[in-house]
């Protein structure tokens, strides 16, 4: 049977299976060394642990499944006790737009459950090696502050705009094929072309999404779904961010707890008033670090990017960067630290990590966005008293109101019995409780995990033994845990 045709035949074609001889419609899969040449590191680094690495072609467009088609890379870390190797277990970390490939290194930080399961990291479509679409920015992330007034939000929608036609010029049938429902479809065929009659699962923030979206298509083929820090999956898509505010806003204090007597101020208060007058400064004016200007745009991301973790070396790290733009605001020559420097270097120029910029196209192929941006403001004003500082951020508009095509399906709903064991924190500032909630609700046959009191995101490997202990044990046994408390 030709391999087009056994494609069509094997896949999953606008939410239905059709029906296939198992052997003829199996997709080929052949392992090779990972590196690509001389300057491929992550390759040479594959290679150097062991890994093994492949492809599999699958369609653009699942609904014409003899068409165009495209490539998804994979590497695998086989289970290193083969005699009690129990399945395989599919990596995603999250973004969207986050590469896969490299998450097999990380069975060393898991060695029992690297002992039964092989590892396999699929860089979704359209990243990393996965057949990459190009959008030509000169910055890392389209997430920025509105600013004070309608002028800086006028200024935010231009800026929208720009990042919108920087992608623009992909294929539109590329652009409409980048959704969820697509991964997770290219994810079932990895599991057939695997031989694999079920696959496991871990994934971290945004993968937690294409896990559940997994689950509601392909439930009777998964077999142990943990799912770290969930999204609400009833709002991703252009306005994922529009919830964090508040989390934000309580990480920021709970940082400011351990930022006391540091030279930011005696009290938490005072702490909170020097991050809000950094952030007003930076709005009259952009503040001079070394070699780059923080506007009053950029201030507020840069406070969002390091709450993310709350464990003491990120807050102590914070509390530099809060030093550094406290003196530049004062009109003080400041060097800024080698973190971040590469920060405000990926910001300015685009030089960092690809993941937003790779994500973009899955966020405005996941659900329409409203392209009218008085929208946008109206959002922005009356949530502006509430949310001053983290409100014109979470709130503001993106390149999805610009996008040059329209989703091609609706937004998954997700409700289901499926099992899963979930993971979280309480003041998870990038996924809020309330949204990881929502996704155990959705979920019906799954359990939630959570650490009380944290301001983190993503849990797994992050020192709490009760977390660590509870995916362990679910991944070698296979039984759900209650719900239950990590303090």
């Amino acid at each position: 049977m030709p391999r087009k045709t056994a494609i069509a035949v094997a896949l999953l074609v606008a939410g239905a299976l059709i029906p296939a001889t198992p052997a003829a419609a199996t997709p080929s899969l052949t392992w090779h060394g990972c590196a690509t040449g001389p300057g491929d590191g992550l390759g040479a680094e594959l290679d150097k642990a062991g890994a093994q690495c492949g492809d599999v072609v699958v369609p653009v467009d699942y609904r014409r499944p003899r068409g165009r088609e495209i490539t998804v890379a994979l590497a695998r870390m086989k289970a290193t006790d083969p005699a009690r190797r129990r399945g395989t277990l599919m990596l995603n970390p999250g973004g969207p737009g986050g590469p896969a490939r490299e998450l097999v290194l990380a069975g060393s930080l898991m060695p029992e459950i690297a002992a039964r399961y092989d590892l396999v990291g699929m860089d979704p479509r359209f990243v990393g090696r996965s057949s990459p679409l190009s959008c030509d920015w000169k910055t890392d992330t389209f997430a920025r502050s509105a600013g004070p007034d309608l002028r800086t939000f006028g200024e935010s929608v231009a800026f929208a705009k720009e990042l919108a036609r920087g992608c623009s010029g992909n294929d539109h049938e590329l652009l409409r094929a980048a959704s969820t429902r697509n991964t997770a479809r290219d994810m079932d065929v990895v599991r057939a072309a695997l031989g694999e009659r079920k696959i496991s699962y871990l994934g971290a923030s945004y993968g937690t999404y294409l896990g559940a979206v997994y689950l509601q298509m392909f439930g009777p083929r998964a077999d142990r779904f943990v799912l770290d820090s969930s999204v609400d999956p009833r709002v991703f898509g252009p306005g994922l961010l529009r919830p964090t505010a508040p989390a934000l806003d309580a990480a920021l204090r709970n940082w400011a707890r351990t930022a006391t007597g540091q030279g930011l101020g005696e009290t938490v208060d005072e702490v909170l008033a020097t991050v809000r007058d950094v952030a007003r400064s930076a709005e009259r004016r952009p503040l001079r670090v070394g070699q780059y200007t923080v506007d009053g745009h950029m201030a507020p991301y840069l406070f969002f990017a390091n709450l993310y973790d709350d464990r003491p070396a990120s807050q102590a790290e914070f509390v530099g960067v809060m030093r550094t733009l406290r003196d530049a605001a004062a009109g003080r020559h400041v060097t800024p630290s080698p973190s971040l420097a590469a920060l405000l270097d990926g910001l300015t120029t685009g030089s960092g990590a690809a993941t937003d910029r790779a994500g973009t196209p899955v966020v405005c192929a996941d659900r329409a966005a409203s392209r009218d941006p008085a929208t946008y403001y109206r959002d922005i004003q009356d949530h502006r008293a509430a949310e001053p500082l983290f409100g014109p951020l979470a709130r503001n508009i993106t390149p999805c109101a610009f996008w040059p095509v329209a989703p091609a399906e609706p937004a998954t709903r997700i409700h289901n019995t499926s099992p899963a064991l979930l993971l979280g924190s309480t003041g998870d500032p990038a996924t809020p409780y309330a949204g990881q909630l929502a996704m155990r609700r959705a979920l019906a046959g799954s359990r939630l995990v959570t650490v009380a009191g944290a301001f983190r995101h993503a849990v797994f490997l992050k020192g709490d033994g009760c977390v660590d202990a509870a995916v362990r044990d679910y991944l070698l046994s296979g039984e759900l845990p209650a719900d239950r408390t990590c303090r």
